[in-house]
């Protein structure tokens, strides 16, 4: 007879499989990847090492779900702002302090998250974060151009553009707080940012689609 687990047994494993991810989780947002090991989530956890091993078949899986479950919550955020009712410049403000505060608030798990050198399996859910914020991007960018809003451009390379601006922007100012290093004043640096992503999608270039087909008729 071929063994069915019950709904027990299977809402135990989910549970005790969530108790283990949250326990890497917190060991990430405190010390980063380096930080996560499998004797550390056991014991954070409370339960044996073997154990761990029954929900994930190594070290590198389980960073790659650590990952998917800190960035899941955060691309929700970015998209709930991003597009809400609302004028898309004053949209695109807002998001990109909202991402930029909560990065700052969490420094060590958005360094984590955002450049961290990790395994290839976290490499590859770091490709689809990114792709995530990118598509939200590019829709916010499409309607700010059919309203005017935005000037006419290329939404998918721009919404890529300004994915990388923001992340890229907050990479030094994070890395400095981990090192208590001084960084530029919070408030200043949001700013910043979102004045140069503002100015790069609202800038009109003359004669636009000539540009684009041919920059040297430009």
């Amino acid at each position: 007879m071929v063994y069915r687990p019950t709904e027990k047994t299977q809402a135990r494993k989910a549970a005790l499989k969530k108790q283990l991810l949250d326990a890497a989780l917190l060991l990430v947002a405190t010390g980063g990847f380096g930080a996560l090991t499998i004797q550390a989530v056991a014991q954070q956890a409370g339960i044996a090492t073997g154990a761990v091993y029954k929900h994930f078949e190594s070290k590198a899986q389980l960073c790659a779900e650590v990952f998917r479950l800190a960035t899941e919550k955060e691309v929700a955020m970015v998209r709930e702002t991003a597009l809400r009712e609302g004028a898309p410049a004053t949209r695109l403000l807002d998001t990109i302090e909202t991402f930029a505060k909560r990065a700052l608030r969490g420094q060590r798990l958005a360094y984590a998250l955002i450049a961290e050198p990790v395994d290839n399996l976290v490499d590859a859910e770091r490709l689809r974060y990114r792709q995530d914020y990118a598509d939200i991007f590019r829709q916010l960018v499409e309607q700010g151009i059919g309203s005017g809003d935005f000037a006419p451009q290329v939404s998918a390379v721009s919404a890529a553009a300004l994915v990388g601006a923001i992340t890229e922007s907050l990479v030094g100012p994070l890395s400095w707080q981990m090192n208590a290093r001084p960084s530029m004043e919070q408030t200043r640096l949001i700013r910043s940012i979102q004045a140069f992503c503002l100015r790069a999608v609202a800038m009109k270039t003359p004669d636009h689609e000539n540009w684009v087909a041919d920059p040297s008729k430009a």
